[in-house]
């Protein structure tokens, strides 16, 4: 968990990660030493992993995106981190997730239109020996938060808070 203070700096170091490191000090209210300590540990400790362009994929020859939910057998860890491994080094492929359920992955793709996601399905995923299932869907609009905020406390049955 963070403390107030650390909190603080990832919230705005998520709204705007190229201000320097003394305009996030005075927005959080502490010396530019104290807040470039705070940072270095953040990312000493994994809290902070990088920091990263939002780029606009249609700018790209990216206009077509698509969840792929995927079902591979023998669900094996082998055979899982093996997949997983190689989905993500296909240049279509912008994330994966192992799940829990009906499918063992989505697959976030994007691509430059629908006959190039036809063809990531047909070639990329269909021909692939562990692959027993695969679908698609469109995205037609992404939306994403860019800053995690902190979760509230749950509610328990009798109306009070956990503590």
């Amino acid at each position: 968990m963070l403390d107030e203070l650390d909190s603080a700096i990832v919230r705005h170091l998520q709204e705007d990660a190229r201000q320097t490191n003394r305009d996030v000090a005075r927005k959080v209210g502490v010396a530019p030493s104290t807040c470039l300590e705070r940072t270095r540990l953040l990312r000493e400790r994994g809290v902070l992993r990088g920091y990263h362009a939002d780029v606009d994929l249609p700018s790209l020859g990216r206009g077509v995106q698509a969840m792929v939910s995927a079902q591979v057998r023998p669900l094996s860890r082998a055979v899982i981190d093996a997949f997983q491994r190689s989905m993500v080094e296909l240049p279509e492929v912008l994330s994966v997730y192992v799940a829990a359920g009906s499918d063992d992955f989505l697959i976030h793709v994007a691509v430059r239109d629908n006959e190039h996601l036809h063809a990531f399905l047909t070639d990329r995923l269909a021909l692939r020996k562990e692959v027993v299932g695969f679908r698609s869907s469109i995205i037609f609009r992404h939306f994403r938060k860019t800053t995690v905020e902190e979760l509230p406390e749950p509610i328990t049955r009798g109306g009070g808070r956990h503590p």
